[in-house]
């Protein structure tokens, strides 16, 4: 170092350069003068503080200013807060700007706790002062008499900034409206009276107060437009016969085959009778034989039965003879 004057020189001068620019990182000597100019004053401890904290001084510095030629009484501190907290600095000074312009009682904390909700606290503010149009899908409903109809609305709205925190959002608000526009085709009696009153939709729907626990308030509902769909109360009929004429099908068929079982039954039941019969006559010569035996059958009285008997056969003969005659007349 003694011998070589030159480099201490150097090595002095370059740390003096890194002392120089982190002094001035540390220090933004331009925001401070820039501050200063536009009349929102900021101390340089301030903004050595915020360096320290790792908050971007230009955000806040900038949105301050902003704040202050508007004429808003904002702090810095809370500026700085919320920047820590994860919200964006910039977006609810500028939704502070427009809500005084328009005469909206819109104060910091209620911003930045929008904001941190997770709403664009500007859009709200907009939406406030311009209401904003939301078309509902196409609802299908159903009248008394059973004709569907198919409804477009389209539902005006207005931000609520009380009820942003915890409000329910659009898609909320579409499902009440296409709930009261069903309820409403559905109670009417007949859908012509829908289609020439598409006013009583609107009516309902916006007496019934949809718009509670949401972050919106409802201005209008306007029918754009309503379609006949299909006849679904006779499609429901047609089916209903349908499936009547099936079960009476299946009843019948099953009648028939208990008919058939039945049938089956008495012919197996004949046959079984006529093989008694059958049995019963292979039991008489038998029986002759042993009358024969025992004497309590003699020959002149067999031949008197076989005579008997003869004769019947000879009268059923003439009998069925004279019933095959076309006139039903015997031969002379």
């Amino acid at each position: 170092m003694n011998g070589n004057p030159s480099l201490a020189v150097i090595v002095l001068g370059a740390v003096g350069l890194v002392v120089l620019l982190l002094v001035f990182y540390m220090m933004p000597l331009r925001l401070w003068i820039a501050a200063k100019a536009a009349g929102a004053s900021v101390g340089m401890l301030t903004l050595v503080a915020m360096r320290l904290r790792r908050v971007p001084p230009d955000t806040i510095v900038a949105a301050y200013i902003s704040a202050v030629k508007a004429g808003l009484d904002i702090q810095v501190n809370l500026l700085e807060a919320h920047y820590l907290a994860g919200g964006r600095v910039e977006a609810v000074v500028n939704a502070l700007i427009s809500a005084d312009k328009a005469g909206m009682n819109l104060d910091f904390r209620r911003a930045a706790a929008i904001d941190l909700a997770g709403r664009n606290v500007l859009e709200a503010v907009t939406m406030s002062v311009n209401p904003k149009v939301i078309e509902t899908p196409k609802v299908s409903a159903v009248a008394k008499d059973g004709i569907q109809l198919l409804a477009f609305a389209r539902v005006t709205v207005r931000a609520n900034l009380d009820r942003l925190v915890g409000g329910a959002g659009e898609a909320t608000v579409i499902a009440r409206v296409g709930q009261g526009v069903v309820s409403t085709i559905g109670a009417a009696e007949d859908y012509k009276h829908v289609l020439e009153h598409p006013s009583t939709i609107s009516k309902n729907v916006i007496n019934a107060g949809l718009d509670a626990g949401t972050a919106f308030e409802i201005l209008s509902i306007d029918i754009a437009d309503v379609e006949v769909g299909a006849n679904v109360g006779a499609k429901l009929q047609t089916e209903q016969a349908e499936a009547n004429k099936q079960v009476a099908q299946a009843a019948a068929e099953s009648r028939r085959a208990l008919a058939v079982a039945q049938e089956q039954e008495m012919k197996a039941r004949t046959q079984e009778m006529r093989a008694k019969l059958v049995e019963a006559e292979a039991q008489i010569p038998m029986s002759i034989a042993d009358a024969f035996r025992s004497g309590r059958l003699g020959v002149m009285d067999y031949y008197n039965m076989r005579n008997v008997m003869a004769d019947t056969d000879m009268r059923q003969g003439i009998a069925g003879s004279v019933a095959g005659k076309p006139d039903g007349k015997t031969e002379a």
